[in-house]
């Protein structure tokens, strides 16, 4: 009799574990990608709000530095004109 009552409990408590993860795991999960899409949102916000602004300048071009040339490519600019060709067999 013991081994019966056992296995009713069992059988009953694997039941509502079941019915409590069929209730609670979309929630979750919806939950899980809510939060997903919503952090996706605001980085496509956040590299947005640039270009909204006030301080967009429509087709101006903004340098902040420019490297300096080193001596090989000084001497490389004054060399001259280079001509590109194909060889013809």
């Amino acid at each position: 009799m013991a081994l019966l009552k056992f296995l009713f409990i069992t059988i009953c408590i694997l039941w509502l574990i079941k019915m409590l993860v069929r209730l609670l795991l979309p929630l979750l999960f919806q939950k899980l990608v809510n939060k997903a899409q919503q952090q996706v949102n605001n980085q496509y916000r956040e590299q947005q709000r640039p270009y909204n602004g006030q301080n967009y300048n429509n087709g101006k071009i903004n340098i902040d530095y420019i490297p300096p040339k080193d001596k090989e490519a000084r001497a490389a600019d004054k060399a001259g004109d280079f001509i590109d060709f194909e060889e013809i067999k």
